[in-house]
Formats: structure tokens, C-alpha cells, sequence
């Protein structure tokens, strides 16, 4: 599995790695989690955009330093390549809702990918 980071997500990673100091640790494990079992809908996983060979997932990812909370992860799935591309990572307390706009801006430049 390949794994890629656009940059505001590099971003905002650091951001929040500062302020909980377990989410390097909280996102390696979430890496292991994707590559082991492809995204499905769940309570803790919804797919907000879906085409034959993408899949644009909203995914909570666990904090162990959020002991009852948890961030909130969009991500990038490329069924037939098996690569990950991380777009967005938010805290919900800060933020209600994804950037669509990122989301959106994302899809533009990789319509042709996959």
C-alpha cells in the first residue's frame, strides 16, 4: 500500500500532532487498519464519493490522547492501485463538517488517476 499526503494535510498533522501527542502513533495504526481491510460504510467509516476505481472516505480515526473522541480522517482510495491519499484531518470539536471544496478540488486534479 502507498500512502501520500497532500499538503495542507501535511499541515494540519503537524498542527495537531503539537496538541496530541499520540497521533503519529494513532495514524501509523490507522495506515495498518486501511491496508489490512479496504473501507467499507460503517458508524465510524462513510463514503462520501465513489466511481469504479476511487473512493473518497470520511473515516474517525481514534486518539488515545482523545480518551472519548476522535479526529476525523478523509481520505483517498484507489481500489485498483492500492494507494491511499490523505486530504483532510480536523478535530470535530473545531470544525462541524469536511471542506468540500478541498474535496472537491482534489477530485478535479485526479479525474484522470486510478
Amino acid at each position: 500500500m502507498h500512502y501520500n499526503e497532500l499538503r495542507e494535510f501535511q499541515r494540519e498533522r503537524r498542527r495537531l500532532s503539537r496538541k496530541y501527542r499520540s497521533l503519529p502513533a494513532d495514524l501509523e495504526l490507522f495506515r495498518e487498519v486501511i491496508a489490512a481491510v479496504p473501507p467499507t460504510p460503517s458508524r465510524r467509516v462513510s463514503i462520501l464519493t465513489q466511481t469504479e476505481s476511487l473512493l473518497i472516505v470520511k473515516a474517525r480515526l481514534a486518539c488515545k490522547y482523545l480518551r472519548n473522541s476522535s479526529l476525523r480522517v478523509i481520505f483517498a482510495y484507489f481500489i485498483h492501485e492500492r494507494r491511499v491519499d490523505f486530504i483532510e484531518l480536523y478535530f470535530k470539536g473545531d470544525r462541524e463538517r469536511e471542506d468540500g471544496a478541498r474535496i472537491n478540488r482534489y477530485l478535479r486534479e485526479h479525474q484522470d488517476d486510478g
